[in-house]
């Protein structure tokens, strides 16, 4: 079991870094206001169910393992790329219809939810990024003298999730806000459509360029 101390500096560093803005904040934000508190919702509940993915995977030590090799790490991380490039043709590709759009601020369609909720989930779980990043910062936390290294790493997990999830809702929840103005807006459609796809592509270009493990 983990000392209160050690617990209560880790929930400070996991604050700050989720204050940070990267990848999560902007894209929660973007769909937020691009279609509204549903949406994001979503979207959130995907993004935490990859965190869950990579939790399981490093607290039971799969992911090192991954991480040593090195073509396994090169296909997690084109898969990433490529479908973070493959989101944002969605949005902009002549005829199609972007789940991010506004009029679909009401929709409720299932296929809608689902697709939202993917999204979410297949953008934070094929990014290697965040494996990366638990595998570096969990062991300077963890000692074999406070217990089951299995037990110390599922507790930092779930504190970091639930720092995430409870930062990220407040996000959404105060950004979606803004959908209603975007809405009574039709000019800004065609610049949301354009907006949310120089975001995934540039994260699609970031996550190419940051090649370190």
């Amino acid at each position: 079991m983990l000392p209160v101390n050690e617990l209560l500096l880790f929930t400070s560093a996991a604050l700050g870094l989720v204050l940070s803005p990267g990848p999560n904040m902007i894209y929660l934000i973007s769909c937020s206001i691009m279609q509204g508190r549903r949406a994001g919702l979503l979207s959130l509940a995907g993004v935490l169910a990859g965190f869950l993915v990579h939790i399981f995977l490093v607290s039971f030590g799969l992911t090192a393992v991954f991480m040593a090799i090195p073509l396994a790490y090169e296909l997690l991380r084109w898969l990433g790329i490529g479908y973070l490039l493959y989101l944002a043709w969605e949005a902009i590709k002549p005829g199609g219809t972007s789940p991010f759009k506004t009029h679909t601020l009401t929709a409720g369609a299932v296929h809608s939810d689902r697709t939202l909720f993917q999204m979410g989930f297949l953008t934070n779980a094929l990014n290697p990024k965040v494996a990366v990043f638990y595998l570096s910062f969990f062991p300077q936390f963890t000692r074999p003298e406070y217990g089951s290294l299995l037990s110390q790493t599922s507790e930092l997990g779930f504190i970091q999730l639930m720092v995430s999830a409870t930062v990220n809702l407040l996000i959404v929840m105060s950004a979606a806000r803004m959908a209603r103005w975007f809405q009574a807006r039709p000019a800004y459609i065609r610049v949301q459509k354009w907006l949310m796809a120089s975001i995934l592509t540039s994260l699609a270009v970031r996550m190419a360029i940051d090649k370190g493990q």
